[in-house]
C-alpha cells in the first residue's frame, strides 16, 4: 500500500507541475496579446480551491489532476458585448492565435531544459558502463570482462543508463552496430554487434540481458542465507578476491567459477577482504535446482552496487549540457514515435497514468536528480505530443491556423466539428491502448 500511495502522490505532483507550466504558457501569452482569460484551471471536475484575481481571472485547482485548461473570452462559446470584442480570442490575428496556442508546448520545452539544468547542477548519480561478463552474441562480438562502453554507433555512453538507451535503440533498428570500448588494459577497440542477424530476438525492455552483457558488480556479499553453505563462513561486507586461487573481479564471475571448481563433499578455498584485512575461508558449496538444472551455490546475495559515476556540472557548464541532453532526448522520443508508426517498435511502449505513476515513484525514491530527469522526459514528451497535428490538441489547432494562413479564411464550422470528432476518437484509442498496456504491465 505504501507503493500505491507513493505512486499516486508523485503522479499528482508530476502532473501538477507540468500542467501548471503548460497552461501558464497559454495564459501568459494570451494576456500579452490582450485576450481576457476567464479561468485558469489545474485539473478537471469539481473545484477544490478557487480564487478570483485582480484581472478577473478565476484560478482553480480541480479534483481530477489529469490535465488542465485556460478558458478565454471567445465569441464562438459565449455572447460577447461589442465593447469587449477586442479582448476575445477569436478576434485576434492568426499570428497572435498561433503564438497563444504554441506557448503551452513551448513552456514544457523550456521547463525540460530548466529541469535538466538543475539536475546537472545537483549531480545525477549512475554507474560506469563497465562489462562484468559477456555471453551469447556479445561474447561472439569480442566483448570481454573489464570492457568499458565509450559509445554506441557514435553516441557517447557516459553511464550505464545512457548505454542501455543507445543499445535499445540499436536493437530496434536491427542494424549491425559498432560499439567503441576501452579494454581492461586501457586500449580502445571497436566491437561490432551483429544486431541485423536473422532470427535474433532482443527485447526493447532489457537489451543488456538479451545481448549477453552483464554489468560489473563488485564481488561483495550483501547477505548470507540462513542454513546455507556460506553461513558462519562468509559475512555481509566480505569482498571475494579469489576462489581456489582463481581471481574474482566481479560478482557475475562467482557462479561460473563455482560450477567449474565445485565437487561433491569438497571445500573451496575462498580468499576474502574483511574489515581491511585478507583472510581465507573454506566453504563446501551445495547443489540446488534452478530452471530444471542442478547448480552449485554458496547461499549469498550481492550487495547493492555503489554508484560510481556522477553527471555534475557547474551552473554555467550545466546550461549547454542541458541543451545537448534536450536535443538527444528529443531525437529519442521523436525516433521512438516514428518507429512505432512504421512498426519497427512495439506499441507496448505507449504508457498510461498507471505506468507513469509507478515510474514517478521509483524515480523519486532514487533521489532528486533522478526525479528531475523523469520530470524533464515527461515535460518533453508533452511538448512533442501536444504538437502532433491531432484535432483537440494544440498541434491540431495550429494546423487549422496554418490552413487559415494559406486559404485566407478560417476553417469552416463543419470542418472544425469533423476534426473534433476525429481527434476525440484518436485520443480515446490512444488512451485505451495506454491503459491496456498499463494493465498488462501490472500482471507481468
Amino acid at each position: 500500500m505504501t507503493e500505491f500511495f507513493g505512486s499516486v502522490w508523485w503522479l499528482i505532483v508530476s502532473l501538477g507541475i507540468l500542467v501548471t507550466f503548460h497552461e501558464f504558457g497559454h495564459y501568459w501569452v494570451a494576456r500579452r496579446c490582450g485576450v481576457r482569460v476567464l479561468r485558469f484551471s489545474v485539473g478537471f471536475g469539481r473545484p477544490l480551491w478557487t480564487r478570483v484575481g485582480k484581472d478577473g481571472t478565476e484560478y482553480v485547482v480541480a479534483m481530477l489532476p489529469l490535465g488542465g485548461y485556460v478558458k478565454m473570452l471567445d465569441e464562438r462559446e459565449v455572447e460577447v458585448a461589442p465593447h469587449e470584442r477586442h479582448e476575445s480570442f477569436n478576434a485576434k490575428t492568426v499570428w497572435q492565435r498561433i503564438a497563444i496556442v504554441a506557448a503551452g508546448p513551448l513552456a514544457n520545452l523550456l521547463l525540460c531544459i530548466a529541469l535538466l539544468w538543475l539536475m546537472f547542477v545537483i549531480g545525477k548519480p549512475d554507474f560506469q558502463p563497465d562489462i562484468g561478463r559477456a555471453e551469447g552474441i556479445a561474447a561472439e562480438a569480442g566483448f570481454q570482462p573489464g570492457d568499458r562502453l565509450l559509445d554506441v554507433a557514435g553516441r557517447p555512453t557516459r553511464t550505464w543508463t545512457e548505454a542501455g538507451i543507445a543499445l535499445a535503440t540499436a536493437a530496434i533498428d536491427r542494424e549491425s552496430t559498432p560499439v567503441r570500448v576501452r579494454t581492461a588494459g586501457g586500449e580502445e577497440r571497436v566491437r561490432i554487434l551483429p544486431l541485423d542477424r536473422p532470427g535474433l530476438q532482443v527485447s526493447e525492455e532489457r537489451p543488456f540481458t538479451d545481448l549477453g552483457l552483464r554489468p560489473s558488480w563488485p564481488p561483495v556479499v550483501g547477505s548470507v542465507a540462513p542454513d546455507s553453505a556460506a553461513e558462519g563462513k562468509l559475512q555481509a561486507g566480505d569482498r571475494l578476491l579469489a576462489i581456489n586461487g582463481e581471481p574474482v573481479r566481479n560478482y557475475d564471475e562467482i557462479g561460473p567459477l563455482l560450477q567449474r571448481l565445485a565437487r561433491p563433499d569438497a571445500e573451496l578455498a575462498i580468499r576474502v577482504s574483511r574489515a581491511g584485512a585478507e583472510t581465507t575461508v573454506s566453504v563446501a558449496p551445495r547443489q540446488a535446482e534452478r530452471d530444471g538444472q542442478a547448480v552449485w551455490q554458496l547461499g549469498i546475495l550481492a550487495a547493492a552496487p555503489v554508484e560510481d559515476a556522477m553527471l555534475r556540472f557547474g551552473p554555467l557548464q550545466a546550461l549547454p549540457a542541458a541543451l545537448a541532453e534536450t536535443r538527444q532526448m528529443t531525437s529519442d522520443v521523436v525516433g521512438m514515435l516514428w518507429r512505432m508508426v512504421t512498426g519497427q517498435a512495439s506499441l507496448k511502449n505507449i504508457s498510461g497514468p498507471i505506468t507513469i505513476a509507478r515510474v514517478a515513484n521509483g524515480s523519486a525514491s532514487l533521489g532528486p536528480a533522478w526525479f528531475l530527469n523523469f520530470l524533464a522526459v515527461l515535460s518533453l514528451s508533452l511538448f512533442i505530443m501536444n504538437l502532433l497535428p491531432i484535432p483537440v490538441l494544440d498541434g491540431g489547432h495550429l494546423l487549422y491556423y496554418l490552413i487559415e494562413l494559406v486559404k485566407g479564411s478560417p476553417v469552416g464550422e463543419r470542418g472544425l466539428v469533423a476534426g473534433q470528432y476525429i481527434g476525440l476518437a484518436l485520443l480515446a484509442g490512444l488512451m485505451g491502448l495506454a491503459f491496456y498496456n498499463d494493465i498488462l504491465r501490472l500482471g507481468s
